[in-house]
């Protein structure tokens, strides 16, 4: 019996005990493909000696220092690459230990700016419905995932909430993709406009969106759109790229494809590549500058900020990530990928969506293809996909509540960003078989 507090309380999950590549192990021997990178986290695959050896060479110097005494070379360094490799306003990096302590820092950072430039009123922040930043108190409250919420709603503050960017579940049969996008901007002013600009701190939402609505791009030039009308307001702009950032749409930063620059962005999955928990937020130079005028130092802090032994893996992915050409090989591998997808599976009854950029695409399982209705909730088709390619040796991570948080469900596919066709091939044919067996029994129960 383990003592662990595991994700399911019913059961303990099969001990894994190794990884080389894009594959795992467990005790028993047989191995999986990981075509979900976990979480989008695997972007190099497991045991990668130039990360490993990297990670040894910093320990056997310094572990570990605090940040109250110390910052470190490698700490340095790390910084140093990502603004190299970011937009030039993007000048200012603070690392945490991942993804939602990332998004905590940046909602803090843009409070704190507010303060410091006398704007004291603002104390708001605006996310969108179907969204997801992470799982402490203040991410939760900026996301939309209703089903992670609900239990802890009174313990949240309020967000005010606009609709997402969803053109398969937006967009109007009579309308343009223009149309719809205008519309969707329109609503975003009316919302500043309702509430009170002068009270509003931040827009936040996540480039492509990941776990909640399964690899959900943003129309073209929607993201300008909301870039223009926060300037016009005053209002920040946070990109949370926690899980599509970093490589995984084929550009570094996600945002890249959408020709904006947001204010705050937070990292983390793919920048350490799982080998250490790290994460980190960018920020632009004035929110610094005007925090360096007033008070002289950010209000927050965490023990493990800036660890040595996660920078230096992270620096080392990164770098293993320009010196191999990935980003490259993720649009021609993600290409692949997507063709394979639409060619095998836009025949199955039940394949109502396929999308995404680069290795991060969904897939959207629904009943009725010519409708988009969902499966019954209480059907669990998600989980029994998951179960099923599990049972095959492949790994992909699936989600429910699609649609609005109940309703829906998808399977989100990020692989290593070193996959092989081979790989793509087993993933696709393994998908094909385990989405028509899991539908066809679902849809056959209620005959």
């Amino acid at each position: 019996m383990s003592h662990i507090i595991h994700r399911n309380l019913d059961h303990s999950p099969i001990i894994a005990v190794s990884g080389q590549g894009c594959y795992l192990k467990d005790r028993h021997g047989k191995e999986y493909l990981d075509a979900c990178g976990g979480a989008a986290v695997s972007c190099l695959g497991h045991g990668h000696q130039d990360v490993l050896k990297a990670m040894h060479a910093q320990i056997d110097q310094l572990a570990y220092a605090h940040t109250g005494f110390f910052s470190t070379d490698v700490t340095e360094a790390l910084a140093e690459q990502l603004v190299k490799t970011a937009p030039k306003q993007l000048n200012k990096v603070y690392f945490v230990s991942g993804g939602s302590e990332a998004m905590e820092t940046a909602l803090k950072l843009a409070r704190q700016y507010f303060v410091e430039i006398g704007q004291t009123e603002r104390t708001i922040f605006i996310g969108r419905s179907q969204s997801y930043h992470g799982n402490t108190l203040g991410a939760l409250s900026v996301g939309g995932n209703e089903w992670r919420k609900k239990q802890f709603l009174p313990l949240l503050m309020n967000v005010e909430r606009v609709s997402e960017c969803n053109e398969y579940r937006g967009k109007h049969e009579n309308e343009t993709l223009e149309q719809y996008t205008m519309r969707l901007l329109h609503e975003f002013e009316e919302k500043i406009l309702q509430v009170g600009a002068h009270k509003i701190i931040a827009f936040c939402a996540e480039t492509v969106v990941g776990a909640t609505s399964g690899a959900v791009p943003p129309t073209p030039n929607y993201l300008k759109g909301i870039r223009q009308i926060c300037d016009r307001y005053g209002i920040l702009y946070i990109a949370d790229e926690v899980m599509c950032g970093m490589g995984r749409t084929g550009t570094l930063h996600a945002f890249e494809q959408d020709d904006v620059v947001p204010d705050i962005v937070t990292i983390a999955k793919g920048l350490g590549g799982g080998y250490q928990p790290i994460g980190a937020v960018l920020v632009q130079d004035f929110m610094i500058e005007a925090i360096q005028k007033g008070s002289g130092s950010f209000q927050h802090g965490h023990t493990y900020i800036c660890h040595p032994t996660a920078a230096a893996a992270a620096l080392a992915v990164q770098q293993v990530i320009y010196r191999d050409d990935l980003l490259n090989r993720v649009k021609v591998k993600g290409q692949y990928l997507r063709e394979q997808l639409k060619t095998k599976l836009s025949s199955l009854e039940h394949v109502g969506d396929i999308r995404g950029r680069g290795l991060f695409l969904g897939v959207e399982i629904v009943q009725n293809k010519a409708s988009k209705t969902a499966f019954p909730a209480e059907k669990n088709i998600n989980k029994k996909i998951k179960a099923a390619c599990f049972h095959r040796g492949l790994m992909v991570y699936p989600m429910g509540g699609t649609i609005d948080g109940q309703q829906g469900d998808h399977i989100l596919i990020a692989p290593p960003f070193i996959i092989t066709d081979a790989d793509l091939d087993f993933l696709v044919s393994t998908l094909y078989d385990v989405i028509q067996q899991v539908t066809q029994t679902a849809y056959l129960e209620d005959k």
